[in-house]
């Protein structure tokens, strides 16, 4: 059986000799026949809100926040329509906030790309740094007491917009929203705190989970300390083909897009699998293995404890080299050793929430990954470098018996299995 796997922008062929392959992958939903009538109709007849463009004054100064270069939402066809709907306020009203979160700041050649090159030329796009005390201005202060900031430009805007896409999350529940926001605009210690150990290890901070996620509750309540005056969320196929708009108030519109997701990407299945075999959906989810992690972890809701997990994820950006994700894995020993270095009480270090969903993963199976990383780096992160993945899984197959039954997702966390 061939299956085409989504790998960097070209893909990777998966040929495996087998009698009880699993393919899981989304329900396919066919793109809007027309996404601008589209985007206008959602826009004008929001959910559980005003029409956008009669929120907006032309007096007023306008802050949309985007999603950084790492989540593929279809921004370059999105912001013109945006702006044309808002055709009565100047152009220098506007600013275009990269929502980088904790993550790197993308280049200039990279934000054109991201916003379209005409939208690029007229208005002004800044990148969020959450590291530069400068550019933050406090929104406000966490459950906790402590202050939490947010992009100065932000704070200071009339009307902000925050636009996404909804997908299931492995700590969130569903990507969207709030989220757009918090942790997208804020500083790297608020992004810190609510990725702490506690939370991030609790039960319910998992795919598709909303109601008593807590992770999901600290992006609610941050993500809202400020008014957003309008939120526009989509879901997408694996082609980048919106699927529907999911406009209005930021919570309402976002859960109606919640529970489309969850009925058209997310799949049960009877019993776990030995084998899995995972993406990362491609480019551009697969640049890192920062970002790797949510296919493994989408493999990890199937496998059997001790199985293999095979990740195919070309990581062409390295691990990437910002923060401590890189750190952390190469100074432990094991998987258990850095999860226990975590856990560890008043331990607090960027980049460690990755880390220790990774060693998670790591303790409940034997992960291999292809990518374009060093072997020797590979190894360091407690990962089995994998050059030709049919001789692998070939491999596996001999030790368990040609019987072996193995699920592929070609899409990776695009479609999420479940244990019933």
């Amino acid at each position: 059986m061939k299956i085409h796997l989504q790998y960097g922008q070209t893909g990777l062929d998966l040929n495996v000799d087998a009698p009880h392959v699993t393919v899981i992958e989304p329900k396919f939903m066919a793109g809007l026949p027309d996404e601008r009538t589209a985007f206008q109709e959602a826009v004008r007849h929001p959910i559980d809100s005003q029409p956008l463009r009669e929120q907006i004054k032309s007096s007023d100064t306008v802050a949309v926040v985007i999603p950084d270069i790492t989540r593929p939402l279809p921004t370059e066809r999105i912001l013109p329509w945006v702006f044309e709907e808002l055709s009565h306020v100047p152009a220098a009203n506007f600013v275009i906030i990269n929502g980088t979160g904790s993550h790197r700041i993308n280049t200039p050649a990279e934000l054109a790309v991201m916003c379209g090159a005409e939208v690029a030329s007229r208005y002004k796009i800044v990148n969020h740094n959450s590291l530069d005390p400068q550019t933050l201005q406090q929104a406000g202060t966490g459950e906790d007491g402590q202050p939490i900031f947010y992009n100065r430009e932000y704070c200071e805007a009339d009307k902000r917009i925050v636009m996404g896409f909804i997908e299931p999350h492995f700590m969130a529940g569903f990507s969207g929203g709030y989220k757009g926001i918090f942790p997208a605009v804020a500083d790297i210690k608020s992004i810190m705190r609510y990725h702490d150990a506690p939370t991030i290890g609790h039960p319910k901070s998992t795919w598709g989970v909303l109601d008593g996620n807590p992770t999901q509750a600290k992006i609610r309540r941050n993500g809202s300390l400020l008014n957003v005056d309008f939120c526009i969320n989509v879901t997408q196929n694996s082609k980048r083909q919106i699927t529907r708009f999911f406009c209005g108030h930021p919570l309402q519109a976002h859960l109606a897009g919640c529970a489309f997701s969850k009925e058209t990407v997310m799949i049960p299945c009877d019993q776990p699998f030995p084998i899995v075999v995972t993406t990362n959906a491609g480019y551009p989810l697969d640049q890192n293995l920062y970002q790797a992690v949510k296919g493994m972890s989408a493999a990890a809701q199937i496998v059997e404890q001790d199985g293999y997990i095979l990740a195919c994820s070309k990581c062409n950006d390295g691990f990437p080299n910002h923060g401590n994700f890189k750190k952390l894995l190469f100074e432990s020993s094991s998987p258990r050793t850095l999860l226990d270095r975590i856990l560890t009480p008043g331990f607090s270090m960027y980049d460690q929430w990755e880390a220790q969903l990774l060693a998670l993963i790591e303790l409940k199976a034997r992960v291999g990954l292809k990518s374009d990383l060093h072997d020797e780096d590979v190894r360091k992160a407690h990962l089995e470098p994998v050059q030709d993945i049919d001789r692998r899984v070939a491999d596996e197959l001999k030790k368990l018996g040609q019987t072996a039954r193995i699920a592929v997702l070609p899409e990776g966390p695009m479609g999420i299995p479940y244990l019933k």
